[in-house]
């Protein structure tokens, strides 16, 4: 049988509500699965009718769980608290059924930190609530057709980065990497590039050190742990070998050293991935949009790639363990 993906609504007055209905009619997403969709009836039909799809055109939703019931008039909200809340509760919903194993994983569309805080639930984003659910931390991976990043720390100033790395941070990113991609990739003996803080990897600590004091020890101690793991490299040429295959993620030090080449090479493509949960969850790599809300101009892409990806993550675990039993 498909893999059942449950999928959260997002903000309601983003582009995720369309986003989700656009790739839900897509023949790739129809083949690869099925989708049980949290979120809110009347916004999903306003998103139907701002793309142009039919009810009764054929589509990967199953089902639909209305969480909420906004007082709509013939048009998507403005970005509000109660916007915020929406969008939160669609997750709240969606990841607690995937947590109790109800699905087979979880794909959610952008929420806006900023309005689900204001609403009360003070968390940095989707990836701080599911570790709190799982009781476990989640480590995060940006995985696009060429290229696969993961990221040691993740939403916090640049000025904190260098007093937030230290051997065990880096050691839990690339263990749990290894095991992600030898579980849900297939790969047997996955191969990581791990990024240098400072230019030129410190140039021998003219210019820093964490490198030789950080980066390096827990190189070693992955490599000790049978993990294929190289560095640290300088991070203005590492990407280049990673995107030509040499290499199957690249583990950097923080959130744009990882996210500015992934999004140069992969932008409408790349997935967000939660490694290390007991569940799967992806997202697209995009926000809101608010400015796009309404307009049919979105991409979609980004939100098919997630889904797919996590349906082909749900077969290939449940593969790997048919095969063991």
């Amino acid at each position: 049988m498909k893999p059942l993906i449950a999928v959260s609504l997002g903000d309601p007055a983003g582009i995720g509500p369309e986003i989700v209905v656009e790739a839900a009619a897509r023949a790739k997403v129809r083949r690869a699965c099925r989708l049980l969709v949290y979120g809110d009836l009347g916004v999903l039909e306003i998103a139907r009718r701002i793309r142009k799809i039919k009810a009764a055109a054929p589509t990967a939703i199953e089902r639909v769980e209305a969480v909420t019931a906004l007082r709509l008039d013939a048009a998507l909200p403005r970005a509000a608290k109660r916007c915020g809340e929406a969008a939160f509760r669609y997750f709240e919903a969606a990841a607690q059924a995937t947590a109790r194993g109800e699905c087979d994983a979880l794909a959610t569309a952008p929420l806006s930190k900023l309005w689900m805080n204001r609403a009360g639930h003070l968390y940095d984003g989707h990836t701080e609530y599911l570790s709190e659910l799982a009781g476990r931390p989640a480590t995060m991976m940006l995985a696009g057709p060429r290229l696969r990043v993961v990221l040691v720390t993740t939403h916090v100033a640049v000025a904190k980065v260098p007093r937030l790395l230290s051997v065990d941070r880096i050691v839990a990113a690339g263990r749990v990497t290894a095991e992600h991609l030898s579980l849900y990739h297939g790969l047997a003996r996955p191969r990581l590039a791990v990024a240098a803080l400072n230019p030129h990897a410190g140039e021998g600590g003219l210019f820093g050190d964490e490198e030789g004091r950080v980066i390096a020890p827990a190189v070693a101690r992955l490599r000790r742990a049978g993990i294929d793991a190289k560095g640290p490299f300088p991070a203005d040429t590492m990407f280049a070998a990673v995107v030509a295959g040499d290499y199957d993620a690249a583990l950097c030090m923080y959130h744009d050293q990882a996210l500015i080449p992934l999004k140069l090479v992969d932008f409408r493509h790349a997935v967000n991935v939660s490694m290390g949960l007991p569940f799967l969850r992806t997202s697209p790599d995009h926000g809101t949009a608010y400015d796009l809300a309404g307009s049919g101009r979105a991409s979609a892409d980004s939100m098919e790639a997630a889904i797919l990806l996590a349906a082909s993550m749900s077969r290939t675990a449940s593969a790997r363990v048919a095969k063991a039993s």
